[in-house]
């Protein structure tokens, strides 16, 4: 095993032991806030409630804000907002890197602790990253699409180009599709964080003849119900669809088979645990905040905690909605 790994799991581990001998140490000062991309989708409202499960059982307050729609100015003042409120720690769900990376610099800055969750902002102060292995989520979703279309199709891809996450997750689909050269994506459309881009793109793709595509693959969360929508309208068949996440309605497409299969990410893990460690370092607090822990072969702090990924198709369905019957806690 790798150095790199043997240590960033010896940090988590050391971390989350102490974590739990905290427990008489909180005081009516401590306020863990989570700021979220978007407070609307599914995916975030799962997120909330590992965050408000650990913060729970800490006993400790907690806040869920940040923007209603996609909106990386709104998440920063959202942000800044958590800072003026001299949070302990801050959980942050990253948009746009560019855009963040001055605010988490001031939050951490004035001592608090940051930790990205989903997407990443390495250029930034913040203290590690908690998420998916994307470029594998990637990877995962590439070899079945090559399967779903027998080695050879056209494809169109629905991303946000500006997010690390959907970066690494393209490069995962390209990398396995390297193995079919006669699967080429010849069309990438950036929705900027807005369904109705993928729904206006895939209608005019669909109602023009001279689009020849067989595949869409969506790596974000929203574009996958809209395709299988607008391809169970019009009866299409032989399309393949290719989704990203477990939000209600495409759980359902997959079952109509509409979407081939989905990419589950543990939006509730990541930010259970991040939490946790949030809770942890306010109590176990570095020396430093601000340091560069990735090139610090002693750090105490992990700088990537992979949380896993998995495909989700019609065989493994149901298994996957009654595990998950059990984290149905409601979201502050």
């Amino acid at each position: 095993m790798p150095l790199g790994k043997i240590i960033s799991g010896g940090c988590v581990a050391v971390l989350l032991a102490l974590s739990l001998s905290c427990g008489s140490a909180h005081d009516s000062d401590e306020l863990y806030i989570f700021v979220a991309a978007n407070k609307r989708v599914p995916y975030w409202l799962a997120a909330s409630a590992g965050f408000a499960k650990a913060a729970d059982a800490a006993k400790v307050r907690y806040d869920f804000v940040g923007p209603d729609t996609y909106d990386p100015q709104a998440e920063r003042d959202a942000l800044d907002a958590a800072v003026a409120k001299k949070a302990t720690g801050i959980l942050l769900a990253v948009t746009d890197p560019s855009v963040l990376k001055d605010s988490i610099d001031k939050a951490v800055a004035a001592g608090i602790p940051v930790i990205t969750i989903d997407s990443d902002a390495p250029a930034s102060k913040r203290l590690f990253f908690i998420g998916t292995n994307n470029h594998q989520a990637g990877l995962i979703g590439g070899q079945r699409l090559a399967e779903e279309l027998k080695g050879k199709g056209n494809v169109v891809m629905f991303t946000m180009p500006s997010q690390p996450n959907l970066q690494d997750r393209e490069r995962g689909y390209k990398d396995a599709l390297e193995r079919s050269p006669n699967i080429k994506i010849t069309r990438v459309v950036d929705i900027k964080g807005d369904p109705r881009i993928t729904f206006d793109a895939t209608t005019a793709i669909i109602g023009n003849e001279k689009d020849k595509f067989d595949a869409f693959v969506c790596l974000e969360a929203q574009s996958g119900k809209e395709v299988a929508g607008l391809i169970d309208r019009y009866n299409l068949s032989g399309k393949v669809v290719m989704a990203m996440d477990t939000d209600p309605e495409t759980l359902d497409w997959i079952q109509k088979g509409k979407i081939a299969a989905t990419i589950a990410q543990k939006p509730y893990s990541m930010a259970f645990v991040g939490m946790q460690m949030l809770d942890t370092l306010h109590h176990h607090k570095p020396a430093q905040l601000g340091n560069d822990w990735s090139k610090d072969i002693f750090a105490p702090v992990p700088s990537f905690v992979d949380t896993g990924s998995g495909l989700i198709d019609k065989k493994n369905l149901d298994s996957f909605l009654e595990a998950g019957k059990s984290l149905t806690s409601a979201p502050r």
